[in-house]
């Protein structure tokens, strides 16, 4: 056969794979490969039986080649064809001895000399060293060591930043703390062209920041832009609808407490793109954080029905039990995600926090400790084991947690605001002053009602001090938060009670009770300040405090 036939019959498995004619692509290249026994050619075969799902006879066909150890090509499908059958030491072993240190950069001797046979070199390729360091993590995360399985992640993306599925594994998978996500970032060495990648990976990253770093990051990315016709401007593109970015953003405000500015977006994200699972899952959160029950109930539906193997979708199941209070059959269904993809972090969480809600401590504390040794880059376990140790009283242990939860994500305002609420419990009101004011200091503002408890945490720790000026100030800060908490009002009353401004005290006391009519220590109070006014409107001169005993 003359090789310009042959040259058609390579243009014809091309075809077929571009057309997923896999059967086709298969008995051509096997012809092909036949009549000429090139490299390049085996190869072709090899790839058309990897795609049509024959990973043993591929593998058989790249081992039996002379070449398999000397071109990168051969072992990488051939380790990617281990992969698929799920021989994971075989699969390392594939591809060869190397070593790599805590910050992602490999030592490999082996392969100096090892050639790689490239196709063309017209299309912009990610580095094969990358992708072979990405299948190397891999295996080492399905053997269950994540140790190495993240040295290798980080060795994948630092080999070529274009890598991104070695970033998405170490984000989704929260292997890497806030400063280490920062500073991997930071050692990627992206091209003169690829400034707009650089930003993207930025906000990809945990968005704790301070709310005008975060918003400048999304600011400069939407600005990135490409014009497919340079003689007409209204041809240019930019990626401020791209549904990644959005996603993104969605997520920040989820973390920023913004729930219902996130479900509003993640809505019209999903109308626009329904099967965007990140957009999902975030969607998810924040209609449980907004108790859309409904919503929930018709997410979880359509998720089961078009992805019954994914551990979201009875994640989504699980969400919904929660949401209308029934905690058994949640446990159930975020227990059966766990098992499906026992990576899956919300699912651990979620489990957690269904045992905490009928306050059984210790299979909550068990399901928050494997989250927190599944995935140490998250600092959200280490937080809810403090909070169940708070929730026992013992304050010194549940501080010890707080803190290290502080040294995972030192920027999360929910860290500062248990740490004061723990010191305020111990008594130490200076302290959760400190921590309370710090809090606010890493809230976006204006603040939204969801920190309104901070806010009245601070007052009543001012009011603790003696501080009572500064209590009644914070007092007012909440109510304009929130005109429906009976803390804050009874809050409010004492403090001009302290102060003995009954007629204040008295005012607010029946605005609690308003809210409250059974509230014992309103009811109590408020009889004392009737009491103390009429005393004093019949002798000014008079002083009685018998109010002291609930200082």
């Amino acid at each position: 056969m003359r090789e310009e036939e042959i040259e058609k019959l390579r243009g014809v498995v091309r075809d077929c794979v571009s057309k997923h004619l896999y059967s086709s692509a298969i008995f051509f290249a096997d012809k092909v490969a036949a009549f000429t026994n090139d490299p390049a050619d085996i190869y072709m075969q090899a790839q058309a039986l990897f795609l049509g799902r024959h990973y043993r006879r591929a593998y058989h066909l790249l081992n039996a080649s002379q070449i398999v150890l000397r071109d990168l090509r051969f072992r990488y499908l051939a380790a990617k064809c281990l992969e698929e059958l799920k021989e994971w030491d075989q699969c390392l072993l594939m591809l060869g001895d190397a070593k790599v240190d805590e910050h992602g950069n490999v030592s490999d001797t082996k392969d100096s000399n090892v050639m790689y046979l490239d196709k063309d070199g017209e299309d912009r390729e990610i580095n094969i060293i990358s992708a072979i360091c990405f299948l190397r993590g891999k295996a080492y995360e399905a053997l269950e060591n994540r140790s190495q399985a993240r040295q290798w992640y980080k060795a994948a993306i630092k080999a070529d930043p274009l890598c991104y599925e070695a970033l998405e594994c170490l984000l989704e998978n929260h292997m890497l703390s806030c400063e280490e996500e920062t500073s991997l970032l930071s050692s990627l060495q992206f091209g003169p062209e690829d400034g707009w990648l650089s930003s993207f990976y930025s906000c990809l990253i945990k968005k704790y920041d301070n709310e005008y770093v975060v918003e400048a990051k999304f600011r400069e990315l939407e600005k990135e832009s490409c014009n497919s016709n340079p003689s007409d401007p209204s041809f240019m593109r930019t990626l401020k609808s791209n549904t990644d970015l959005l996603a993104c953003k969605a997520e920040y405000y989820h973390q920023c407490g913004e729930h219902q500015k996130c479900f509003e977006l993640t809505s019209v994200l999903l109308e626009k793109d329904p099967f965007h699972l990140k957009s999902t899952l975030v969607h998810l959160a924040a209609a449980m954080e907004l108790g859309h029950s409904n919503e929930l109930y018709l997410m979880a539906c359509n998720l089961v029905k078009d992805y019954p193997q994914k551990a979201l979708s009875w994640f989504a199941v699980g969400c919904y039990y929660y949401c209308i209070k029934k905690y058994d059959q949640s446990r159930r269904y975020f227990s059966k995600a766990t098992n499906l993809d026992g990576a899956f972090p919300p699912a651990w969480i979620g489990y957690g926090n269904a045992y905490a809600a009928q306050e059984e401590g210790d299979q909550a504390m068990s399901a928050y400790r494997t989250a927190a040794r599944l995935f140490p880059g998250c600092h959200l376990p280490t937080l809810y084991i403090g909070m169940e140790y708070m929730r026992t009283h013992s304050f010194k242990l549940a501080e010890q947690f707080f803190m290290q939860a502080k040294i995972i994500c030192p920027s999360d305002p929910l860290v500062y605001n248990e740490l004061g609420v723990v010191a305020y419990n111990m008594k130490e009101y200076s302290k959760s002053v400190w921590w309370f004011e710090k809090t606010l200091t890493h809230v976006p503002s204006p603040l939204s009602e969801i920190w309104e408890p901070t806010v009245v945490n601070l007052a009543h720790a001012y009011r603790k001090l003696k501080m009572y000026q500064e209590a009644i100030s914070y007092y007012d800060k909440a109510l304009a938060l929130s005109t429906k908490s009976v803390s804050t009002y009874a809050g409010l009353a004492y403090t001009y009670h302290l102060q003995d401004n009954f007629t204040a005290a008295i005012t607010y006391y029946h605005k609690a009770l308003w809210l409250k009519p059974d509230d014992q220590f309103c009811t109590e109070m408020l009889s004392l300040a009737l009491l103390d006014e009429c005393r004093c409107g019949a002798d000014p001169k008079v002083e009685f405090r018998s109010n002291d005993v609930y200082l």
